[in-house]
């Protein structure tokens, strides 16, 4: 799916509109039985109500796609066999109607997060093991209306209906006892600790929307913590391939650059990769329906060769980048590099650059020592103070 199709199905979620059918949720308790479940039909839900739950299903369909927003991909065996996506089939075919798979989900999830707050409560902290949490599931049926080559919408005309379920799963947290001001008496009365629900921890579309049309050998997964995407939940829910985090991809670059270029790895090679990084990523944003940009390990080392890079060690950093990441691997280009930072680091000195001034560093040699000088052409700032150099 490219920012296109999300921003499509988005609009869908549009509380005045109440297009989806249903919201089925699982209210569960922190030891994992079931408080209560339910299922509303959205057109007879409270305006205020419809709001609070369609802000949730979109916040599930936010965030940078490559970090929060992950594609999953299904071999054409599970498709056929695959108990997992027979079970995604069924909950979509029936428009979340069929009991037996409503059950079965609410059950699945319910084990995967209850292995996660097990290990919550030896790794992290008690409190986070102890919140409930709501699943929620809705469906909705999308009459794609058909758009010409020029990109203009005739809602008149319609190429095929969208059915599918998007999946929130937020934590509950109990709020804290507090003051709270009662209009009818002009008055603060103490209000009681209650449940609250959360924004969504992680979630689903199923099945993927590309190219305006549904493809269930996909899914867009969606993770709150992009260094954490609940691989638990992925193995439990599609069974599929662990998806590495965006920070681990982001560090593995870094150390295969570091390891395969070595004394080639300096500051303007390291400049002159992250602008050109940057200025193909500001140009692909442009165009909103081109999927996210992404580097093989072929595509990385023509940047590097560009930049200044010796054929040689470029192509000992395709060599680690196979390695790393697998031979047909395509990473995010916004795990590559961070287009609006710029760091430099010493054991004791930070420097932020706003990367279109990066040309302002240069490093330098002198009197025997390694320096890093700054270009200061201007006012200079000490603390908010103006000094003179």
């Amino acid at each position: 799916m490219n920012q296109r199709d999300i921003s499509e199905i988005k609009r869908r979620l549009n509380p005045d509109k109440r297009y989806p059918t249903v919201i089925r949720g699982c209210y569960v308790a922190a030891d994992g039985h079931i408080i209560s479940t339910f299922a509303q039909p959205v057109y007879a839900l409270p305006q205020e109500e419809n709001e609070k739950y369609m802000a949730i299903f979109r916040k599930t369909l936010s965030g940078t796609l490559g970090q929060n927003l992950l594609p999953v991909e299904f071999t054409a065996l599970q498709t056929m066999e695959g108990p997992e996506h027979h079970l995604l089939m069924a909950l979509r075919d029936s428009s979340l109607t069929d009991e037996d798979a409503v059950d079965a989900f609410w059950q699945k999830v319910i084990s995967v997060i209850l292995s996660s707050k097990s290990n919550a409560l030896q790794s992290v902290s008690q409190q986070q093991a102890a919140d409930n949490y709501l699943i929620l599931l809705m469906h909705d049926g999308y009459d794609v209306p058909f758009k010409d080559g020029n990109d203009e919408i005739d809602r008149e005309r319609s190429t095929d209906v969208f059915s599918y379920i998007l999946c929130s799963v937020c934590t509950v947290k109990q709020s804290k006892p507090a003051l709270m001001y009662f209009a009818a008496e002009s008055e603060f009365h103490s209000r009681e600790a209650d449940w609250v629900v959360g924004a969504p921890e992680q979630g689903f579309l199923f099945p993927s929307f590309d190219d305006r049309q549904a493809n269930v050998y996909g899914a867009m997964y969606y993770t709150k913590d992009a260094a954490d995407p609940h691989d638990d939940f992925i193995e439990a829910v599609f069974n599929t391939p662990k998806i590495t985090p965006a920070p681990q991809q982001t560090e593995t670059f870094q150390n295969i650059l570091r390891t395969s270029l070595q004394d080639e790895c300096n500051l303007d090679v390291v400049q002159q990769v992250h602008e050109t990084v940057s200025a193909m990523m500001e140009e692909h944003k442009a165009d909103k329906s081109a999927e996210p940009l992404a580097f093989s390990a072929p595509a990385v080392r023509e940047v590097l060769e560009n930049c200044g890079v010796s054929p040689d060690k470029a192509a000992v950093f395709e060599e680690y980048y196979i390695d790393s990441f697998g031979d047909n691997a395509r990473i995010p280009a916004v795990n590559l590099v961070a287009p609006r930072t710029f760091k430099v680091t010493t054991p004791s000195v930070s420097i932020k650059v706003d990367p279109e001034n990066s040309h302002l560093l240069e490093t330098r040699i002198i009197d025997g020592k390694q320096y890093i000088l700054i270009l200061a052409d201007g006012d200079v700032e000490v603390n908010g103070v103006n000094v003179r150099l």
